[in-house]
């Protein structure tokens, strides 16, 4: 590693605009399930990289949370050293493939050029020092010179999952990794649309995890399929299942058909796109062909949906939002370096949906057992000297009728799956419905932790990872007395290169 220290330009920011690759065209793109972006010049990259201004304190570390060393990784991209920078973004991030995808980079709202101009295109450069790193074969097995006899168990093949199990593999324990589903990647499989990271980005990885050793069992439907008791071989068990209990809308009409949770939806199109013939399989399909489609909730799962049924053929696509519209600019209350909640067009509203906020749906109809449309109401939010959640009031006389044959509920997700596995291990849970555990991950039996999601709730796929690194850590701690695993602060302590 160089010990100069590369500066980049120190004028770039002033010199460059921030630029992103083209996408294909919205006509075109929507007939296929391929990614959407052009690519990108390699000249044009190092200017991006040039936009880092080399901040004193660079609020960017703060933002990502990994810690990823992004400063460092911007100046060697400009310097033209992909292989330094690569071996500066692996030290923090297992996965930056999937990050550099599918990650909304809250470090470019805390990037410090952010607050006079557009900030530094952070994800994009992670994404190509990656695809770099994998093109010029610098990424490979880092099987463990040693072996140190324990074994765990890594329940849920998601994020979490692959970055615990991929970071205790490296210290030399057996890892083994528990998914209930036919194949392994959790919702990077069956959850994001291929359109958004093709599954042979997954796949590449995979193959990595297997040739370190990694042992990977599917069909493992831990508590059903897969007994609790055979947890016991395990010296630690790490539950890495994520929030799957999707949040639902109960109000008359839920029972009919055509009424069905996004991730049901997003799942049989994955499924697809994987080659499985549903039609030969014993599941009622959901297709948006020809149907005028309704999309409860305007979030990225909310946006994945449109995105899918743009591509299956849907007569129209409608998307419900309960909040009021965001600005396009960050809101005053919300003031840099924090995430703010602004206005957000993804690729799938832009290849055609109507987007309408302030809607709450009250009533599912339908004939024949079928659904036909919804009855709707605006409503909006009151703030109240006495309270410091705003009051939702319907707004009278706004009550409305729509047509609908397929409906999706993407109103997020409410923790674990109760029952089965977490009944039969006697976990506690939190207020929120999600599993409790200490400051060592360790939940409330001894040797079992947990990590991402299932832990924390709904978040992002940047946490998850994050989560999965730290829990791995508390792990090899119990495990073995002590660690050398890293964690986001001791990375940040790294020489600069």
């Amino acid at each position: 590693m160089n010990t100069e220290y590369l500066v980049g330009k120190p004028t770039g920011f002033k010199e460059y605009l921030r630029q992103m690759p083209s996408k294909r065209s919205a006509v075109k793109r929507i007939h296929d399930y391929n990614e959407f972006y052009n690519p990108f010049p390699d000249e044009n990259l190092t200017e991006q990289a040039a936009r880092c201004m080399d901040c004193g304190v660079p609020f960017c570390h703060i933002g990502c949370p990994l810690g990823n060393i992004i400063p460092d990784w911007n100046d060697l991209v400009h310097a033209g050293d992909w292989r330094e920078a690569y071996a500066r973004l692996q030290a923090t991030n297992n996965f930056p493939e999937f990050t550099g995808r599918l990650c909304p980079a809250p470090c470019e709202e805390a990037c410090v050029l952010g607050i006079t101009d557009p900030p530094v295109t952070i994800e994009l450069i992670e994404k190509e020092i990656i695809e770099h790193a994998f093109a010029e074969n610098w990424v490979w097995p880092e099987r463990p010179t040693i072996h140190t006899g324990k074994t765990i168990a890594v329940i849920g093949s998601g994020p979490a999952g692959l970055a615990c199990a991929q970071q205790l593999n490296r210290t030399g324990h057996t890892v083994t990794v528990l998914e209930r589903a036919d194949r392994i990647g959790g919702l990077l499989r069956y959850g994001i649309p291929e359109f958004k990271m093709e599954k042979k980005i997954l796949d590449r990885r995979l193959r990595i995890l297997e040739e370190e050793g990694i042992i990977f069992k599917t069909h493992a439907d831990v508590g059903n399929t897969y007994p609790v008791d055979k947890l016991k071989q395990f010296d630690a068990v790490v539950l890495c299942g994520g929030a799957t209990k999707p949040r639902d809308l109960p109000v008359p009409g839920r029972e009919l058909d055509g009424v069905h949770f996004a991730m049901d939806y997003l799942t049989q199109q994955n499924q697809r796109c994987e080659g499985d013939d549903l039609a030969a399989m014993d599941v009622t399909e959901i297709l948006a062909e020809g149907k005028h489609v309704i999309v409860i909730g305007g979030g990225d799962t909310g946006s994945d949906c449109i995105g899918t049924a743009n591509r299956q053929g849907a007569a129209s696509i409608t998307n419900f939002e309960l909040l009021d519209k965001p600005t396009e600019n960050r809101p005053d209350h919300q003031p840099w370096p924090y995430w703010p909640m602004r206005l957000r067009t993804s690729s799938s509203h832009e290849e055609g949906c109507e987007r309408q906020w302030n809607i709450l749906t009250k009533e599912f109809i339908g004939e024949n057992g079928r659904v036909t449309g919804l009855k709707t109401v605006n409503v909006e939010f009151v703030h109240s000297e006495n309270s410091a959640r705003p009051q939702m009031l319907e707004v009278p006389g706004t009550e409305k009728e729509w047509k609908a044959d397929l409906i999706l509920l993407a109103l997020g997700f409410t923790g674990p799956e109760p029952g089965s596995m977490l009944d039969q291990l006697g976990i506690d849970l939190d207020d929120r419905g999600n599993i409790r555990t200490d400051e060592t991950y360790q939940s409330s039996i001894e040797g079992i932790f947990a990590a991402g999601d299932a832990r924390r709730g709904q978040s992002l796929i940047v946490w998850a990872i994050s989560e999965g690194r730290e829990a791995s850590r508390h792990v090899d701690e119990y495990l073995m007395g002590h660690s050398h695993l890293p964690t986001k602060g001791s990375m940040l302590e790294l020489p600069r290169v």
